[in-house]
């Protein structure tokens, strides 16, 4: 089959590799003059890894990678430390991949690479989608400038204003989160000797929280702080002012401090996501990643769940035909759904519960990671982490079975936990 991928972020390309990998032709259009990508740093958890495994592309990208020693939960008021999960080889044997940490643009122009690679990739730049349509027998993209190309099939990676959603799902604008994050790298020479923690380290206060590791094989440190400051309007990568940023975050760590105030270039984005939904298949198209279900940063998990999603597409196209590609597209979406429901609620969940806890929350969220055991964590994670390909776990399979019954399943966090 001839599979049509609008968008060319991380979850498009990893998408047209899966779809090349099961014997099809993948044409993925791109909205901008070059495939390119924006960000700093991404933390990839073993799910990540097993799914760029599959894709054939896991090594390249643990080349460029940096593993991390720990991840560290501190109190960001008192400096003091609520808990660390060592990820070092009793972690790895648990779930079977490390967690690492990567420059964003690293993971993509590695994906980026494997596409140009692959004959049954076609790349095609300046090409914006603006709506689909279809018939019986194929699915087709609407060009901004009037054209019309079709194909068997249409993947909507179009990200988190998607226009392939807005015709698929018609829910308006994302759900702006109120929050702002604001982020800086910093070359490693200029950072303290005493402060290049080889660690994801989070420093947590009442509405706000700090993040840091080392990317780009630990020449940089990346900067991430965030603040719960009510923000009503979307923002994206605005020029931000070092004196605000510091301002703002004032009520940190002296030694956190010390690092924060080392950040230049700071840019800021407002955070938004979109509530979870039932469906997002119409026949022969489809969603991935930010398009389908966009997500808060706080479980880091975002492109994980459009790497898990690429896989199991693939997995499915495999054993498609041109007229069996809708069923395929509906059990891709029937899997998926409330495994990406469940890390919308817990990315939430986190951000509120954990991040920017304050006052008897704070308390009882130090005195419940002080009580935890690194079994424990592992055991808390291991719905997370440890999914593996094709990434249909037991929840998802007896959501298929209740949907076969005429049954529906919701998620919640009660299923979270």
């Amino acid at each position: 089959m001839e599979i049509l991928i609008a968008g060319g972020g991380i979850g498009g390309l990893a998408a047209a590799i899966a779809c090349a990998n099961a014997g099809h032709e993948a044409i993925v259009l791109e909205r901008n003059r070059e495939f390119t990508e924006i960000g700093a740093g991404i933390q990839l958890a073993p799910n990540a890894f097993h799914a760029l495994d599959h894709l054939g592309v896991g090594s390249r990208v643990k080349e460029l990678a940096v593993p991390v020693d720990e991840l560290r939960l501190m109190d960001g008021p008192s400096g003091s430390t609520i808990t660390q999960l060592a990820l070092g080889k009793e972690y790895e044997a648990v779930f079977g991949n490390p967690y690492m940490v990567v420059h964003r643009t690293d993971l993509y122009h590695s994906l980026l690479d494997a596409c140009q690679a692959n004959s049954a990739i076609k790349l095609v730049t300046s090409c914006s989608v603006v709506g689909y349509s279809q018939g019986a027998t194929y699915a087709q993209v609407n060009l901004e400038g009037g054209e019309n190309i079709r194909a068997d099939a249409v993947l909507g990676a179009d990200g988190i204003r998607s226009s392939i959603r807005r015709q698929l799902v018609g829910d308006g604008d994302p759900k702006v989160s109120g929050h702002t994050i604001y982020r800086s790298i910093v070359p490693m020479e200029k950072v303290p000797e005493d402060l290049r923690w080889n660690a994801v380290t989070l420093w947590a206060g009442p509405k706000w929280h700090f993040v840091h590791y080392p990317i780009a094989s630990g020449k940089y440190m990346n900067l991430a702080a965030t603040v719960d400051n009510q923000a009503t309007k979307p923002v994206v990568g605005k020029p931000a002012c070092a004196d605000s940023v510091k301002e703002l975050f004032g009520g940190l760590d002296r030694q956190a401090k010390r690092l924060i105030n080392l950040g230049e270039g700071w840019k800021e984005w407002v955070l938004c996501d979109r509530d979870p939904i039932e469906c997002w298949t119409d026949g022969r198209v489809a969603l991935l990643g930010d398009a389908a279900h966009p997500m808060l940063q706080y479980a880091a998990q975002g492109a994980c769940m459009a790497l898990e999603d690429a896989v199991l597409l693939g997995e499915l196209l495999k054993e498609a035909a041109a007229d069996s590609v809708a069923a395929a597209l509906t059990r891709y979406n029937l899997i998926r759904k409330d495994r990406t429901a469940d890390v919308v609620h817990a990315a939430r969940y986190m951000g509120a519960q954990i991040y920017h806890a304050s006052g008897d929350l704070a308390v009882n969220r130090n005195a419940t990671f002080a009580s935890m055991t690194p079994g424990d964590l592992h055991s808390v994670l291991d719905w997370l982490h440890g999914a593996r390909p094709p990434f249909i776990g037991d929840r998802e399979q007896r959501s298929e079975a209740e949907a076969a019954t005429g049954k529906t399943q919701r998620s919640s966090l009660n299923a979270v936990a």
